[in-house]
């Protein structure tokens, strides 16, 4: 853990942050995540209970320590206490729904640890907090067309650098990997045509490697020069310094493709090359949402579903598939008759009188 974390942690809360790391096996990252949502609303619950001042702005927030925070002031939140804080963090700190919803989730695992692990609290203040609700889009992500200009965009002036680059986003493309497994990949990782990821939360997963994939990497190793020795030496991707490729600079390389075959400018990012895979593997390849799910590592099917978006052009096919499509100027308002003179002959006489009333 972050030494600047242990330092500025309140016991109980370094407690808490030790648990998640040890015995759930979250990453650094993420225990570093939870921390900064939590010290966000102790920094408001100090100001407001023990300072007896609301934070006018972030800045102000900003300032207060919570080193010196008690026991008895986390343990005496209410429910209250954490929707007052929701409301402030959405009118003050002009979060959305989304950053509320991560806010939501650390509190709630904290309150659930104090309930169920330690038993400092009887009762959890945040049992019955409720999420906010958040409006559904559409993934970005690159047509399949769009996808072969972003490979075929892939030119350096080192061949080193082109085989590297090609083969970080044909691994994107095509296994939907997040950008940290992508550099987190070392050389054992691959076995055959299978690659272990380490995911979110430590969690290992096998990939399979297509064609596509397998060529790639083939390419690449021909130009990877091996360090002599370093933390980095069995990293897969290496940076120009023979260092292990870091997230920003794959994020670098990314936008600097989608420039150069004219797709900047609308919101790709890396992760997007994720999205792309998913949609892909299942708009053309026919692949089952279970399947999929295990191959983007989900821990519920639930997150897997974003990713079954119905393109556009199944939404023409659907609406072209109705039995009335093909019903072209043959009613009435296009001046034609809709029954023939044998069918008028079948009517009764007081069927006839009553259709003639309501006729124009």
């Amino acid at each position: 853990m972050d030494k600047n974390i242990l330092q500025e942690c309140p016991d109980l809360l370094r407690e808490f942050l030790f648990y998640l790391e040890t015995i759930q096996g979250r990453s650094p990252k993420t225990v570093s995540g939870y921390y900064i949502e939590l010290r966000t609303f102790f920094r408001y619950i100090k100001s407001v209970k023990v300072l007896k001042n609301v934070p006018e702005n972030a800045e102000q927030l900003a300032e207060i320590k919570i080193d010196d925070i008690t026991k008895e002031l986390i343990c005496g939140v209410t429910l209250s206490d954490i929707y007052d804080f929701l409301h402030f963090s959405m009118n003050v700190l002009g979060n959305n729904a989304s950053s509320r919803s991560r806010k939501i989730s650390s509190i709630r695992a904290l309150y659930k640890y104090l309930t169920t692990k330690t038993n400092y609290l009887e009762e959890n203040p945040a049992k019955n907090l409720d999420t906010p609700s958040m409006r559904k889009s559409v993934p970005k992500y690159l047509t399949l067309g769009e996808s072969i200009e972003l490979l075929a965009s892939i030119q350096d002036e080192s061949p080193a650098v082109t085989a590297r680059d090609y083969c970080m986003i044909t691994l994107m493309l095509n296994c939907g990997m997040r950008v940290s497994e992508l550099v987190g990949i070392n050389l054992e990782d691959i076995r055959d045509n299978t690659l272990r990821l380490l995911g979110k939360g430590n969690k290992e997963r096998m990939v399979y490697l297509n064609d596509a994939c397998l060529s790639a990497i083939e390419n690449y190793l021909k130009f990877r020069k091996q360090p002599e020795g370093g933390p980095d030496k069995n990293a897969l991707f290496l940076s120009s310094q023979h260092r292990r490729m870091t997230t920003r600079r794959v994020e670098q390389i990314v936008a600097k493709y989608l420039k150069a075959c004219g797709l900047d400018g609308r919101g790709y990012s890396p992760h997007k090359l994720r999205h792309t895979a998913a949609t892909l593997m299942y708009q053309h390849g026919g692949v089952d949402i279970r399947a999929l799910k295990e191959i983007l590592g989900h821990a519920n099917i639930g997150t897997t579903e974003i990713y079954t978006h119905i393109s556009d052009r199944m939404i023409e096919e659907a609406a072209n598939a109705s039995p009335l499509s093909t019903l072209l100027g043959k009613t009435k308002a296009f001046g034609e008759r809709t029954a023939d003179a044998g069918s008028r002959k079948t009517e009764s006489r007081g069927t006839r009188r009553r259709r003639q009333k309501i006729s124009f």
